[in-house]
């Protein structure tokens, strides 16, 4: 039968033999078999007879919830969306990644969390939910994971509990329905997690290498993060396994060597295959996928020194262009909203947890597995607390399994052990701590739902009262307490994730909650989101965002939407380390108008300089999708842009590959001026989308960028659609 805690005995092989842990059965075991349906419906036999309809409710509604209007994000991270359009068109983009089905140059990631999406695509066609729906099921199967892993050991309404704060958390409910590497980074990380958990609770070594091979893979979702958790996972297993030590230590090699493989097969192929037949390694300065792994991707994501990023850390606690570092990271303005409601209850729960199982044995489940996701959850707060590069807020996204099993799992004990002073008042602190952190994150935005920062103060102090005395009063007055503090600490999250799931996502910066939740916020519709204004897809609104960008800068934005999905946006800002808050060092200031896709299309396209290129993209009249689809199939690439997210836009609304000069940030040093002088003496290239459009990173850029740039504004003629510029390589000045 499965406990709930380990329980201390005294038999054994003698009398001071440490205490024992019942083993775990097999589902079924010693039953009769029953049909597939059957066990499906009804879960274990010794389950209460709601448990498995709870669970697959649970994934219902989570599954529910995350499609909710999921195509108002449109293409979402149009950056990702063009490799993905890409990957549906050819299998050599497929396989490498690449911004283009010309093969230019990859995204600055492995490709493995495009894959799902390409295929979707390829399968049901280009479309906002066949881009994001593989999102949305790697949510479910995250919730689907986590759930099993708590349950496994304790309560089904254990796992209930965690599976619950896993989907409603704001930043997963973001990620899960949005199409950066996140959401299988985060998946993978849950499943490396459970099979290390049965590992240690067995002492198999299949589970292990499975442990292994999913991080390997997540490995090739987003490189070195993938890495974060190994310390905690190796060593919860080579000090609580229940076999021999030898056996421990060969298993982790065994599992070291599956790692290897499963993430390293990718990286050989590309490292060993010609550079000159596969595209150049975006991110990178030398076109090597190992450079791009430990430098831009790798340590330089630790230490703020990242070549050919956007701009600095924030080392030392000073804020830098991705906020400021330090112990209480996860809980500041720009961050606590999206994943820190419930981490203080978290953090109360796994100290309990630990408390309560110190005086079991070496190789207990139940305390391998507090080890297992609280440690994964410790080292991967501090990790990103004091990270001095590139750090956004949807990062996070990563805690939410762990932090989800560690409560379900401290709440299944404390609760069991409620009858003891000391548990009943560490449980009734964590409902108290979850009360009063949610109504300090609420009153970080006053006007939205005023009277719910009181309810739930008011709610959870009630029900950490009720449980302090658990152990003491009726069953029944302690189970609605034990309700009504439940409710009241997944209030706030909720009502932040229902705000979320209402509203759509565009570009490569995005903020779970309402408008105003973080400072750091990406485009929304109808308005400016956070620093800078950026502009969000259209609707039949109008509404301003102003803002004050990190370090010195300053900007401010405004959006008008208009018709079905028509958006105009313009913003401007300038000053040094204004980044996001505006423009690029310098000023830059544009114009767009965009018929798009159902809800809105991409805001704001920005001039020379502007953040809008380098992070949302172009804005693409019907006058121009119209130039660069003429005679496109004589072209390899339909148009050339500065900046990935440009060349994104012109690529999803036309069809045809473009080709991203320098990758995202137009600071890679692909092509160089001489390939793209003979892309064009090849007749390769049709139209060059001029920097005054969109730019990116062009307007400040001494590099290949600036040199293509000028070499073409020098020699070709120019074509001008609406407020957009572009040039005819096939038609040089005078000709």
């Amino acid at each position: 039968m499965t406990t709930h805690l380990d329980q201390p005995t005294a038999w054994g092989p003698s009398p001071t033999a440490a205490p024992q842990e019942p083993a775990v059965p097999a589902p079924g075991a010693g039953e009769p078999q029953q049909p597939l349906t059957r066990r499906l419906w009804r879960g274990r036999p010794e389950d209460p007879r709601w448990a498995r309809p709870a669970f697959l409710g649970l994934l219902a509604a989570t599954l529910l919830l995350y499609l909710f209007d999921l195509s108002a994000s449109g293409y979402a991270n149009s950056f990702y969306s063009a490799a993905v359009q890409a990957g549906s068109q050819s299998w050599k983009a497929f396989f490498f990644g690449s911004l283009d089905a010309g093969n230019a140059i990859t995204v600055d990631k492995p490709p493995a969390s495009l894959w799902p999406m390409a295929l979707s695509v390829r399968i049901f066609g280009l479309s906002s939910w066949a881009i994001l729906a593989p999102e949305v099921l790697m949510g479910v199967g995250t919730v689907a994971v986590v759930y099993a892993s708590v349950r496994r050991r304790f309560s089904p309404a254990a796992g209930l509990i965690a599976g619950a704060v896993l989907a409603l958390t704001p930043v997963a409910a973001l990620m899960f329905r949005f199409n950066n590497p996140d959401a299988m980074l985060a998946l993978l990380m849950a499943v490396a997690c459970y099979f290390t958990a049965r590992a240690v609770e067995d002492g198999r070594t299949k589970w292990l290498v499975w442990a292994g091979v999913a991080i390997g893979f997540a490995f090739l979702a987003k490189t070195l993060q993938a890495f974060l958790i190994l310390p905690p996972l190796a060593l919860v297993h080579a000090v609580c396994a229940p076999v021999p030590v030898r056996k421990r230590l060969g298993q982790l090699a065994v599992a070291t060597g599956a790692l290897i493989v499963s993430g390293g097969w990718w990286v050989a192929i590309v490292e060993l295959w010609p550079a000159s037949s596969r595209p150049y390694i975006g991110g990178s300065q030398n076109n090597s996928f190992l450079e791009l792994t430990f430098g831009y991707n790798g340590l330089g994501r630790l230490n703020g020194e990242e070549t050919g990023s956007v701009g600095g850390g924030g080392g030392g606690g000073n804020a830098g262009q991705w906020g400021e570092t330090g112990w209480d990271r996860m809980f500041n303005s720009e961050i606590g909203g999206q994943i820190s409601w419930l981490l203080p209850a978290g953090l109360v729960l796994l100290a309990g947890g630990l408390v309560a199982t110190r005086k079991l044995r070496r190789t207990s489940t139940t305390r391998g597995l507090f080890l297992v996701w609280g440690g994964s959850l410790l080292i991967t707060v501090i990790v990103f607390s004091y990270m001095a590069g590139i750090f956004h807020q949807y990062y996070t996204v990563a805690l939410a399994p762990y932090m989800a099993a560690v409560i379900g799992m401290g709440a299944a004990t404390l609760w069991e052990k409620r009858a003891e002073i000391w548990a009943s008042i560490t449980l009734a602190a964590s409902v108290a701590a979850a009360a009063g952190w949610s109504y300090v994150l609420l009153n970080r935005t006053p006007d939205y739902l005023p009277w719910l920062k009181w309810l739930i103060l008011v709610g959870g102090l009630t029900a950490a009262l009720g449980l302090t005395f658990a152990g003491r009063i009726d069953r029944r007055l302690a189970l609605a307490a034990a309700s009504v503090g439940l409710v009241a600490a997944l209030a706030g999250p909720t009502a932040y994730t229902v705000s979320t799931l209402r509203e759509g996502h565009t570009g490569s910066i995005v903020t779970a909650g309402p408008a105003g939740a973080s400072m750091m916020g990406g485009g929304r519709p109808g308005g400016g989101g956070g620093r800078g204004g950026f502009g969000g897809p259209g609707g039949q609104n109008q509404q301003n965002g102003t803002g004050n960008g990190t370090g010195n800068g300053n900007g401010n934005g405004n959006t008008q939407n208009q018709g079905q999905g028509q958006n105009q946006g313009q913003g401007q800002g300038g000053g040094t380390g204004g980044f996001p808050g505006g423009a690029m060092p310098g000023q830059g200031q544009g114009q767009g108008q965009r018929n798009g896709m159902p809800g809105g299309g991409t805001g704001g396209g920005m001039g020379r300089g502007g953040v809008g290129g380098l992070l949302n993209g172009a804005s693409v009249t019907d006058e121009a999708r119209k130039l660069l689809e003429s005679d496109s199939g004589k072209y390899t690439w339909a148009a050339a842009a500065i900046g990935a997210q440009n060349a994104a836009s012109y690529q999803l609304a036309t069809g045809e590959a473009v080709m991203a000069i320098g990758g995202f940030n137009g600071t890679d040093p692909s092509p160089t001026l001489a390939q793209f002088e003979q892309y064009v003496a090849d007749g390769r290239i049709h139209y060059f989308v001029s920097s005054g459009s969109g730019g990116g990173m062009a307007g400040r850029s001494t590099g290949t960028s600036s040199q293509i740039t000028s070499w073409v504004e020098a020699n070709f003629k120019e074509v001008t659609v609406g407020s957009a510029t572009f040039y005819d390589l096939t038609q040089k000045t005078g000709s």
